[in-house]
């Protein structure tokens, strides 16, 4: 189970951090990351990080956003700073392990102008 919270309203220009803890079974070896789906578009990556510091991340917010995890606690965070109105989605934190996806619940992240 991945439970996500942090999302909220903010200006253009503005900072959130949204985080996402998992519990039950989570694997040593995994892969947890942020994805998002805007109104009418795809889900698409924000950003990935493996148990083992590998890091990935979309173009557009490389710079701004920062990943970065707890093994101990099984969470991953996501620091949005310098948050542009393209930015406004849902975001979903997901957890791959033993060839497996498990997604949590959306948080809504609205970046105004």
């Amino acid at each position: 189970q991945l439970q996500a919270w942090g999302g909220g309203l903010v200006q253009a220009g503005g900072s959130l951090r949204l985080s996402c803890a998992a519990s039950g079974s989570v694997f040593r070896m995994n892969l947890m990351g942020w994805y998002r789906q805007a109104p009418a578009n795809q889900r698409e990556l924000v950003a990935r990080m493996g148990s083992n510091g590998f890091q990935e991340y979309r173009g557009s917010v490389r710079g701004r956003f920062t990943i970065s995890r707890d093994n101990a606690k099984n969470t991953v965070y996501l620091q949005m700073n310098s948050l542009e109105p393209e930015d406004t989605a849902v975001y979903y934190c997901k957890l791959s392990q033993g060839g497996s996806d498990y997604w949590g619940q959306g948080t809504q992240v609205t970046v105004s102008s």
